[in-house]
């Protein structure tokens, strides 16, 4: 494959979604000041020494920017890999050995469903001490309710097949059955959920920080410093904003790149058969 062949909107989220976790690997070196640093008056409009002007309190905005991205982003990759780690295992292992625990299992999603997912989580955090680890394990648990539905609903379809009744026959044990057989034939469905899931975190955490359960100052993600500056817009200034769009970016630029993702993986097997 030559990036000649790359379509243009997959190029573009590739490199936005580049950019950004550029951003979040090499924070503390892009950044020229420190997260908590006040470096100037409160909301200064943009200038050479900020390029992006600072926020409520005289931060300079695009260091928080850059710093919000490690948090932002850590976070929701880690939700995302305990959700769909937790969910997809769970709903291979009840598609295949159904009966009660499939019974079980399904109910209990179903419970958790009927419950507005940050509802929930608001819930749970106003009780639970607000650490990074709780965020992740909060968010990730809600979130594999989802994927276990999408798991279960492809590995029912798969676990019928006649490859997977001839593993059965060779005396293939469960394990080897939802890893060797259904896991290699879901992942075209998977793929493309992965880059929503990774994107409703993003969401969901920054909505969370938005409404003060989610990362505490003086740490930096994007939905905290859209609260702390949303004041700022009734005098027309737009430090809310700056944040806001990277959200924005950050969401379109991962779901071009699972939307490309997913036609090619889909284009390939098409090609095999």
């Amino acid at each position: 494959m030559s990036f000649r062949s790359i379509p243009i909107g997959a190029a573009i989220g590739l490199l936005l979604t580049f950019l950004f976790l550029a951003a979040a690997i090499f924070a503390p070196w892009l950044a020229p000041f420190g997260k908590a640093q006040i470096v100037g008056d409160v909301w200064a409009p943009m200038s050479s020494t900020h390029w992006l002007g600072t926020d409520n309190i005289g931060r300079d905005l695009l260091s928080r920017i850059i710093f919000g991205a490690r948090t932002t982003i850590f976070i929701a990759v880690l939700a995302t890999m305990l959700s769909f780690t937790l969910g997809a295992v769970l709903g291979f292992t009840a598609a295949v050995v159904g009966g009660w625990f499939d019974m079980v299992m399904s109910r209990l999603v179903d419970l958790l469903m009927a419950i507005p997912t940050l509802i929930f989580g608001l819930v749970v955090l106003s009780v639970l001490p607000t650490t990074i680890v709780t965020l992740i394990l909060v968010m990730g648990i809600l979130d594999s309710t989802r994927v276990y539905r999408l798991a279960r609903a492809v590995a029912v379809d798969i676990n019928v097949m006649d490859f997977v009744e001839a593993a059965r026959l060779r005396g293939e044990g469960t394990v080897w059955v939802i890893f060797r057989e259904i896991l290699p034939n879901a992942l075209s469905p998977l793929i493309s959920e992965l880059g929503l899931r990774f994107i409703y975190a993003v969401l969901f955490l920054s909505a969370l920080s938005f409404l003060g359960l989610g990362v505490q100052p003086p740490e930096a993600d994007w939905g905290g410093m859209v609260k702390e500056n949303k004041d700022g817009i009734v005098f027309g200034i737009g430090a809310a904003l700056i944040p806001a769009a990277a959200i924005a970016a950050l969401a379109i630029s991962v779901n071009l790149v699972a939307d490309w993702v997913l036609n090619r993986t889909t284009s390939l097997k098409g090609g095999r058969g």
